[in-house]
């Protein structure tokens, strides 16, 4: 009798820490900063207005996670430009015109809020890479009227006015070259101006805090991680992660499992030389990045078993929070961009599992709401403030 009372308490708590989880979610404006679904579109063809049953979005999945709000990555390489940027775009705006009550375009925190309460998802736009203005000033600005919220000033490829930390790393930047020019300047000043958040992932070091330096408003981080847990070029160190702080920015943790787990690699690399020539022969026929994915999917226990936990995600959190405080990070998934996430995080649709693993870490209801998107919305508010 004692065994079953116990079982029934744990059972009792375990049903009410559920509720509370979802209640928690249910009620936070949650947001994704950083998502790489347009440009897989447009490649796919797929119609992510419905239920999709390969990547990690579609507005289906998005509902049955609570997503209230997906910054939609504008991307190409350093092949593409403004013309991609557009076209990318437009592909926005043709999936909000197929279901408009079921997205909307947002430009600000009061357009965010709107959608919010109209249970429409909130659509915002993301250009990644400083490449796609193609050195004009006007052309930021165009892209700012179709509704640019950031604009993450390289990719892995540098610019001729910013380096990147693919470049800088790499020695193809030399030290002296590094950073912002003069024409880097006035696109921050600019960003400025126009009420464009600068996005500092993906930018060298130099970079980096030419960046926050010369930026008068708070700056976004809109997918990377924490150095001092995975030390790659990507992820940001103690002296940025405090600059961050001091500058009243966000940083928003991507989800990459190459990003957040320092052991990832090593196992990754196993994983691929058990099936190296499958490998090899699904990258001649796809090319490796959907080779890569394939095989993933061909092979699901063995890619499975590559993979951090959710608690490990978790840990990047508590690292910001203890340098900086709860209210400078946040989330930026990237999902379509990556070919490996934290287990049981496998689409937009498992978000709720994060609110209970932060319930679990011992945050409070309060702090969650902040971290799954109230502090982005604060972001937005200060970014777009004409003071």
């Amino acid at each position: 009798m004692k065994k079953l009372l116990i079982s029934l308490l744990v059972l009792n708590h375990s049903l009410l820490y559920a509720q509370n989880a979802k209640t928690i979610h249910d009620q936070a404006i949650v947001v994704d900063t950083h998502g790489d679904i347009l440009f897989n579109q447009i490649k796919s063809g797929i119609d992510i207005g419905q239920l999709q049953h390969t990547g990690n979005f579609d507005l289906v999945r998005a509902k049955q996670g609570g997503l209230d709000v997906q910054v939609f990555s504008i991307w190409c390489d350093e092949k593409g430009g403004f013309a991609v940027a557009n076209q990318e775009i437009d592909s926005l705006y043709s999936l909000i015109k197929r279901y408009p009550q079921k997205i909307m375009l947002v430009k600000n925190a009061d357009d965010l809020e709107k959608a919010v309460k109209e249970k429409k998802l909130a659509a915002m736009i993301g250009v990644e890479g400083g490449h796609m203005i193609e050195n004009s000033l006007d052309k930021l600005e165009q892209l700012a009227k179709r509704g640019m919220i950031y604009l993450t000033l390289t990719w892995n490829n540098s610019t001729p006015w910013a380096s990147s930390a693919a470049e800088e790393t790499s020695g193809k930047v030399k030290k002296e070259q590094a950073g912002l020019n003069d024409f880097g300047r006035q696109v921050i000043h600019k960003m400025n101006e126009l009420g464009v958040m600068v996005d500092l992932s993906h930018v060298g070091v130099a970079t980096f805090f030419d960046a926050i330096n010369e930026s008068k408003k708070p700056i976004l981080v809109s997918h990377s991680c924490v150095y001092a847990l995975n030390p790659v070029p990507r992820n940001l160190n103690d002296k940025q992660i405090k600059a961050v702080g001091k500058n009243g920015g966000v940083i928003s943790l991507n989800f990459y499992a190459g990003f957040l787990d320092s052991t990832f690699n090593a196992k990754q690399k196993v994983f691929f030389a058990k099936y190296d020539s499958e490998l090899k022969s699904l990258s001649a026929k796809y090319g490796r990045s959907n080779a890569i994915d394939t095989l993933i999917s061909l092979h699901p226990a063995d890619a499975e078993a590559t993979k951090p936990s959710i608690e490990t995600l978790i840990d990047h959190v508590d690292y910001i929070v203890k340098l900086i405080g709860v209210d400078h990070v946040g989330f930026g998934a990237d999902f379509d961009g990556a070919e490996s996430f934290p287990s049981g995080l496998n689409s937009v649709a498992d978000y709720p599992k994060i609110t209970a693993a932060l319930l679990k870490r011992g945050y409070k209801p309060a702090e969650v709401t902040k971290i799954l998107g109230g502090n982005f919305v604060r972001l937005l508010r200060e970014v777009k403030s004409k003071k």
